[in-house]
């Protein structure tokens, strides 16, 4: 008999919202995801192309897959691709908050108006954006009578990022929204929970894992080496899953 290491996760009928769904973190989340019997809906900002090349590669079965065009900084754009959504979809029963942008800007390098910008990017996209798809959801969820939300946060929301400040300031803020978001949805059977990882096999931490200091990035690991996606996604996928309650408002720090 064939061994399924997954058996006791199972997501037959529910629906699993994934931002920032075409690559890294999203696509791992996404493929797992759909092998564990889920309709996946996953998001894009601009790449088209790698969004459909990620939907093609899901298990389909008898599953619904799609993907939607999102820029998640945009509060207009998030109201209209919930409404987009949920006209396709009806109810979403699972959210994972993964899309993030990692803008490099030294406090004694930059310009002003370059400090203002990546600072109102980032928080724009790594914050607020998350805050406001927040809010449709979970109304939908309540209305529903429950569901799960996982905010994919980052170690730099712990030990800082000096040459990414408003990355680490957009996660710690993050990590106290999820919080208060947990206390504020339990009445209502929505659970949230926080996923920060480290450093990952993704397009965005490649080249400092293959650059100069790839070797010290690596050290930091018992293992030698960071994390992979596919390791990400299963941490994902058991707080996303029904049995594991009372983890609601709990921080997993991977790294």
């Amino acid at each position: 008999m064939e061994r399924n290491e997954n058996r006791f996760i199972d997501f037959s009928n529910k629906n699993i919202l994934i931002t920032g769904g075409s690559r890294g973190i999203g696509k791992a989340c996404a493929k797992l995801f759909a092998e564990l019997n889920a309709n996946v809906i996953i998001t894009y900002k601009t790449n088209f192309q790698k969004a459909e090349q990620t939907l093609s590669q899901l298990d389909h079965k008898e599953n619904k897959h799609g993907f939607f065009q999102l820029d998640i900084s945009s509060p207009i754009n998030v109201k209209n691709f919930f409404d987009a959504l949920i006209k396709n979809y009806n109810k979403i029963d699972v959210l994972i908050n993964n899309a993030a942008i990692y803008i490099k800007h030294k406090i004694n390098e930059v310009s002003y108006e370059e400090w203002q910008q990546c600072w109102n990017e980032t928080i724009s996209t790594n914050l607020i954006g998350i805050t406001n798809l927040c809010y449709f959801i979970s109304r939908q969820m309540i209305e529903n009578g429950g569901g799960k939300i996982v905010n994919i946060s980052s170690r730099g929301a712990f030990r800082g990022e000096p040459n990414y400040p408003a990355y680490g300031a957009s996660k710690a803020g993050l990590n106290s929204f999820s919080q208060s978001l947990a206390k504020a949805l339990a009445p209502y059977n929505i659970i949230v929970g926080v996923i920060a990882p480290g450093f990952v096999e993704t397009d965005m931490a490649s080249e400092f894992i293959n650059g100069v200091n790839g070797v010290e990035i690596r050290k930091q690991s018992p293992l030698n080496r960071v994390a992979k996606p596919e390791e990400i996604a299963k941490i994902v996928a058991v707080f996303a899953a029904d049995g594991f309650e009372y983890m609601t408002g709990g921080i997993i720090d991977i790294n």
